[in-house]
């Protein structure tokens, strides 16, 4: 009788507590408030605000009081009016729709906020990081696709350089890593995903560089992961409706979006060139890879200064070490939850001040620029230049980001097999996974924890207590 009493007393407590821990969370969900807009749905800047802990009131300002920078001290996040630019925490990243307004309100895409903001301001709270120890590098180009060149070199030979000395770096972090090509062969695209999806608790890393045949001037990094589901590319300048509900997403979105995230951080963080953003792209290499996966442009060969830097192996070898970093970073998020180093953190490393970049500032051509390096096929991109100086025709972003077809006097291409791989089984039937649009409940922010080889950054001031998640990008 009385281990009946005390099991019963027992359950009443452990449900009275059920309710004090989950009436906020439904309290708080319920706050949401969805605008709708055409055919899209919107929260406003203040609802996004008051859910990520950021200082109410807060008034447009710069030009025209277009711009609004919210900054708790942890996270920051600045949007512009009309632009699909923004910077997220220091860096520039770009939005899928532009920031829009109504009824004296900033209004942002409830897709964007789903899809790109939350998993930057709360990466611990991704519920499919899925555990790895396997990291695929991908050399861009290769053989006869001699990808951009300049007068130091061609693309093809540094990637491979980079690659060759990242390998070591991740493997004496306890990675093993697998290179799609360790020779100057040529691999297809569909080989390098498939090498890259027949390996198990993986991700995968492409490397490229960056060039421009319009614009000498263009510098600065860039990184890439698949676009969302419905949602147009970066380098899309008309949101055509063309675009929604006819291309696939990729199961892992948000795990390749905070692997561009802790990458891209560390590449800029140890780096001085110009940030050119956290974008999106619907590359052969990310539509067909299955894993986390994402595309880094490391500077531009048409560039004098960047293209003389790349040309030096000390500045790729520090490049190399800058992704090591970044990845080592994103494990420590999968397996611990710990939030990944961001730019003012690797800036007060090295002693200096995070200064976040009014985005109404910066050039306004400069998201426009389309590498020619590995973008051929991006739709309205601009012409493309042959190594032999003539034009490249335009293709499709359907089609594949690699040449058509090999010249009449290119050597035959070496077996399309992983240069330190077993062969690879033949690839399964492809299909067109749905991506997962639905944000669940995640356990409780974790305290941030710096990367084992990285100095101890200044402390931070701690996040609220969240525990709801916000509202899920619409299915479409």
């Amino acid at each position: 009788m009385l281990a009946a009493r005390i099991r019963t007393r027992f359950g009443l407590f452990c449900l009275a507590a059920a309710l004090v821990i989950f009436t906020p969370t439904l309290h708080a969900a319920s706050e949401w408030k969805i605008i709708k807009v055409g055919p899209r749905d919107y929260l406003s800047a203040e609802n996004v605000a008051k859910f990520y802990g950021f200082p109410a009131d807060v008034k447009p300002s710069g030009p025209q009081g277009k711009t609004l920078n919210l900054d708790n001290g942890r996270n920051q996040l600045q949007v512009t009016l009309d632009s699909r630019e923004c910077v997220i925490n220091g860096v520039r990243n770009w939005l899928s729709f532009p920031v829009i307004a109504k009824d004296n309100q900033f209004l942002i895409s409830r897709v964007d906020l789903a899809k790109t903001i939350e998993p930057q301001l709360r990466p611990h709270m991704i519920p499919n990081l899925g555990r790895f120890n396997t990291v695929v590098l991908d050399p861009g180009h290769g053989g006869y696709d001699k990808g951009a060149c300049s007068s130091f070199g061609c693309e093809k030979d540094y990637t491979l350089d980079i690659g060759r000395q990242l390998k070591p770096l991740l493997e004496a972090k306890g990675f093993k890593v697998i290179m799609t090509r360790d020779s100057d062969v040529f691999i297809p695209l569909e080989q390098r995903a498939r090498i890259a999806n027949s390996t198990r608790d993986s991700i995968f890393v492409s490397i490229h560089l960056n060039a421009t045949d319009w614009n000498p001037a263009a510098a600065g990094f860039e990184i890439y992961s698949l676009t969302p589901r419905g949602a147009p590319s970066t380098q899309d300048d008309a949101l055509a409706l063309r675009f929604f509900n006819v291309q696939i997403g990729s199961p892992v979105d948000a795990p390749s979006l905070a692997l561009s995230m802790s990458i891209y951080h560390s590449i800029v963080g140890h780096l001085a060139e110009p940030d050119r953003g956290i974008k999106r792209a619907r590359f052969a290499v990310l539509r067909l890879t299955k894993i986390p996966a994402v595309l880094v442009e490391g500077g531009f060969l048409t560039e004098r200064h960047e293209g003389r830097e790349i040309a030096n192996s000390e500045w790729r070898a520090k490049y190399a070490q800058a992704i090591s970093i970044g990845i080592e970073n994103y494990k420590l998020l999968v397996d611990k939850r710990q939030r990944p180093m961001m730019l003012a953190d690797y800036q007060r490393q090295l002693g200096g001040t995070l200064i976040a970049r009014d985005v109404s500032t910066l050039a306004p051509d400069s998201a426009a620029i389309i590498p020619a390096s590995n973008t051929q096929h991006l739709v309205g991109a601009a012409p493309a230049v042959n190594q032999d100086g003539s034009a490249a025709p335009a293709r499709s972003e359907q089609e594949q980001d690699e040449p058509a077809a090999p010249p009449p006097n290119a050597s035959p291409a070496a077996p399309v097999v992983a240069a330190n791989s077993p062969p690879v089984a033949p690839a399964p039937e492809e299909t067109s996974p749905t991506p997962e649009e639905v944000m669940p409940d995640a356990p409780a922010p974790s305290p941030p924890v710096v990367a084992k080889n990285s100095p101890t950054p200044a402390p931070r001031q701690p996040s609220p207590p969240v525990a709801q998640s916000p509202p899920p990008a619409p299915k479409q």
